[in-house]
């Protein structure tokens, strides 16, 4: 559980350094240093930043049904094991925990793995913008309106990933 939280705060962490970069790189100008004014004490001024005036990602915030997958072997989810098979994975509205800062409201929620109509399972599903998923995720995504797992390097996770609707949605699962 602990390298599954490393993990997610990794994640969290490169989402918000990219665009704190971008919002510095983009809101100033090179020569901002030289052309600054002393302020009143005679100390050097801050340059002006430009405000951040991009649109947060559409994120939905509603429960969205994701679709199948199958789990060929057991793996755990939200620490009590979740047994291979057949499962219908939907999102929930309920947010997975306090937002962190610079976190996106509602991009990290629930995911269920359904089976039968019953719960059997439930874990945290990072929400990623198609337009962030490149600066995230380097590997091929799945189609759109589906969803692929694999293994991850090491065996220790299995990612079950979906391409629903303009976003990616990312679940990890400790083997």
């Amino acid at each position: 559980m602990m390298k599954q939280l490393a993990f997610v705060g990794a994640l969290v962490g490169a989402l918000g350094a990219g665009a704190a970069w971008a919002q510095t790189t983009a809101g100033t100008k090179p020569d901002a240093r030289r052309t600054a004014k002393p302020d009143e004490a005679g100390g050097h001024a801050t340059p002006k930043q430009q405000p951040n005036t991009a649109p947060a990602p559409a994120v939905p915030t509603g429960d969205v049904q994701l679709g199948s997958i199958r789990l060929t072997k057991s793996v755990k989810a939200d620490g009590k094991p979740l047994p291979a098979g057949t499962y219908q994975v939907r999102v929930t509205s309920q947010p997975a925990g306090p937002t962190a800062k610079g976190e996106t409201p509602a991009s990290e929620r629930w995911a269920e793995f359904v089976q039968n109509g019953q719960v059997k399972g439930r874990e945290v599903v990072t929400i990623i913008p198609r337009s962030e998923i490149d600066s995230v995720q380097k590997d091929t995504p799945p189609k759109g309106n589906a969803g692929k797992v694999e293994t991850l390097k090491g065996g220790e996770y299995v990612r079950v990933w979906f391409n629903k609707d303009g976003n990616h949605y990312l679940i990890h699962l400790p083997s």
